[in-house]
């Protein structure tokens, strides 16, 4: 079952991650994922769940933002994110659920059934 409210803290810590970290972006989402699967409670599977979707959310937001903020740079610009934008978006929400919900059965399956 998925916990909203442990959803919607991984969802910001992640966005805050693509944000403030940069270079350290993996670690972050690392530590994310695991302290959203801990937080869950509900074994390696709940954990994985949790994760995934607070990853594919704040992966979302982060790619949308990323474009936004290219598009700041003009509107040749606006128009080359535009079309470059559905594939950031997707390989983003990949990348942020996979690394997040692998972490997040690991946090999940050490914090173990309420």
């Amino acid at each position: 079952m998925v916990k909203l409210g442990v959803v919607i803290i991984g969802f910001i810590l992640a966005v805050l991650v693509k944000l403030l970290l940069g270079q350290l972006e993996l670690i972050g989402l690392l530590v994310v994922g695991f302290l959203v699967g801990y937080m869950a409670h509900e074994g390696a599977f709940g954990g994985l769940v949790n994760a995934a979707i607070a990853g594919a959310l704040g992966g979302i937001i982060a790619s949308i933002l990323f474009i936004l903020f290219g598009a700041l740079f003009g509107l040749a610009s606006l128009l080359v994110f535009g079309f470059v934008g559905i594939s950031a978006i997707i390989v983003y929400l990949i990348y942020y659920a996979i690394i997040m919900g692998i972490t997040g059965a690991i946090g999940g399956a050490l914090a173990g059934y309420r």
